[in-house]
């Protein structure tokens, strides 16, 4: 009998094209491109293209200020939704969702800390084998949403 447990590779997808969407929905903004890679018991994702247009009129008009504070609110906001979907996808508890934007680059960045690494299925010819991520699985190159 078969697994359907998924590859490391189909979580971090998965977990990439769940975080857009989530941001399209509740900000009305879909950053170009979602990151996310498994490490051990971390979630690390990077999002390009990240800044709403209000804060980018913010930032363009001379109110660098409030427009990293309407950025860091956001965040703070979204935030158990996102620890939600992270939980839900990978069936495993987070502990912390630590997050950083970047106006000028337009990069925002965090990485959610698990209580335990996710299982994930190694994709090998033997590849119903299912194990929990560690150290030697760094590297995996993941691929952008």
């Amino acid at each position: 009998m078969t697994t359907s447990t998924p590859t490391r590779g189909q979580v971090e997808r998965t977990l990439a094209q769940r975080i857009q969407a989530l941001y399209r929905d509740q900000l009305g903004h879909q950053p170009s491109k979602v990151i996310c890679q498994l490490c051990d018991q971390n979630v690390v994702v990077i999002m390009e293209n990240s800044i709403t247009q209000p804060e980018q009129l913010l930032a363009q008009t001379g109110h660098q200020e409030l427009a990293q504070e309407v950025r860091s609110d956001l965040d703070d906001a979204i935030q158990q939704q996102l620890k939600a979907l992270i939980e839900e996808t990978l069936s495993v508890s987070v502990i912390e969702v630590l997050a950083d934007t970047t106006l000028e680059t337009s990069r925002s960045g965090f990485i959610a800390i698990l209580t335990e690494p996710p299982a994930v299925r190694t994709p090998t010819a033997d590849s119903n084998k299912v194990r929990r991520g560690t150290s030697s699985d760094r590297s995996h190159t993941p691929k952008s949403a």
